[in-house]
């Protein structure tokens, strides 16, 4: 079970990073062209910049405090950060028809509830 949740908490980590990082660095009329980035173009280059720093952050928060040991009950807090962030994504990506897209966040929800539950549950971190 604990390395099923690491597994999980690295896969998101990475892709949390690979996005924010996009986000960060990417100028929006690029990535708007970009396949799958369309709906960049439906919002203002700070909330991206904003979105990409969250992102950042939770990459860090699934990771980091665990491989410290510094307050790594901030492992769970991160995933259901996670989980908020995804069911945002999913809800853009419905609006704008785009089914396929919303499955995917789905799918990185799926893995940041189960990370959630495993941390504050039977595999915490705490205790």
């Amino acid at each position: 079970m604990n390395l099923a949740l690491w597994i999980c908490a690295g896969l998101l980590a990475v892709v949390l990073l690979t996005g924010g990082v996009g986000k960060l660095v990417v100028p929006q009329e690029k990535m708007a062209a970009m396949r799958g980035a369309g709906w960049t173009a439906d919002f203002s280059v700070g909330f991206l910049k904003i979105l990409g720093t969250i992102e950042v952050l939770g990459a860090v928060g699934l990771i980091l405090p665990a491989v410290t040991g510094i307050a790594p009950v901030l492992v769970p807090v991160a995933a259901v950060g996670v989980v908020v962030l995804m069911v945002g994504a999913m809800i853009t990506h419905l609006r704008r028809g785009e089914v396929m897209s919303a499955a995917g966040n789905l799918i990185y929800l799926a893995l940041a509830a189960f990370v959630a539950w495993g941390r504050f549950g039977p595999e915490s971190f705490v205790g």
